[in-house]
């Protein structure tokens, strides 16, 4: 027979997996930032300008069922 008692996540687990998300989604826009003030500063130097519309999408995040 099996156990019934089950292992739930706590709420420390949570916030824990919660603020390692965040970080992780601000690197990745750090990231992005990086590489358009980067092609910004190429294009600048070559004398043509950046179209908006070539800004990349932000990722989105995955929440959970309703």
């Amino acid at each position: 027979m099996s156990s019934s008692s089950k292992r739930k996540t706590t709420m420390a687990k949570r916030n824990r997996e919660n603020a390692l998300r965040e970080r992780r989604l601000r690197k990745q826009a750090r990231k992005e930032a990086r590489k358009l003030a980067a092609a910004e500063l190429r294009e600048s130097e070559a004398g043509t300008s950046v179209v908006a519309d070539e800004q990349p999408e932000p990722p989105e995040e995955a929440s959970p069922p309703t």
